[in-house]
């Protein structure tokens, strides 16, 4: 067999072919094989050169969307004012894509579905802990030109994006859409107490759009995505 001079273009379309056939037929259900078939004219054999498993095709996958659409990435491209406008950008930027972005619509919402199992849920930890060190670099640009209060920043990003990433998931914490929306509420005390009120109204709808997305999986996401806190968080929220 000739030896592939693009790998990385492989690499990519089994990857592509792996998620679609994720989101239609689920993880569990689908096999290398049902991967392999769809690949057009590829072997198993070049499948495995570049992936052990299923497993780490997925592992793959997720690796590559949060790189490829790291929010803090992205902020600092945008100028702003100062370190706090930066920070709140990063995530209306991480929000609003779970939202408004098709592609990573689809891929969040997978994620979530697998969260229950360990490999992933640590694969999803050790994202959230990037994450932590990226938002921590702005938290520090902010305590330095004056707009956030001085701190841990480290600390701080680690505790919001635990709370977050972790407490709010629903295939680790059993929870329905009231505890979600209680959680947001009590997210945004601790940052307030701790001396940092960065959650404006914006982001505040854009936590209970995806809470609505979370707890409504087969409602097309378009129905969120123009909420209003001013309308009342219950008219928000009905099933």
């Amino acid at each position: 067999m000739p030896r592939n001079k693009y790998p990385e273009e492989t690499m990519r379309r089994i990857m592509d072919v792996s998620l679609k056939l994720f989101l239609e037929k689920g993880f569990e259900q689908t096999t290398v094989l049902d991967i392999v078939d769809n690949l057009g004219g590829l072997t198993r054999g070049a499948f495995y050169h570049h992936f052990k498993s299923k497993e780490e095709v997925l592992e793959a996958i997720f690796k590559t969307d949060s790189a490829e659409n790291s929010p803090y990435t992205i902020a600092y491209q945008v100028p702003v004012s100062n370190g706090s406008e930066r920070l709140k950008l990063a995530w209306k930027i991480a929000l609003q894509s779970k939202i408004e972005n098709d592609h990573q619509v689809e891929v969040w919402k997978f994620g979530l579905s697998v969260l229950s199992n360990p490999r992933f849920l640590a694969e999803s930890l050790k994202e959230t802990k990037k994450d932590a060190e990226q938002m921590a670099a702005i938290m520090e640009e902010g305590m330095a030109d004056g707009s956030l209060k001085k701190g841990n920043a480290k600390i701080i990003s680690e505790l919001f994006l635990l709370l977050i990433s972790v407490w709010m998931m629903p295939a680790i914490f059993e929870q329905d859409k009231e505890e979600m929306l209680a959680k947001i509420a009590l997210i945004e005390q601790i940052t307030i107490g701790l001396g940092y009120n960065f959650i404006d109204d914006e982001l505040r709808d854009l936590f209970i759009n995806l809470v609505n997305i979370m707890n409504n999986p087969n409602v097309p996401y378009e129905n969120f995505s123009n909420g209003n806190s001013s309308t009342g968080t219950s008219s928000q929220c009905e099933d």
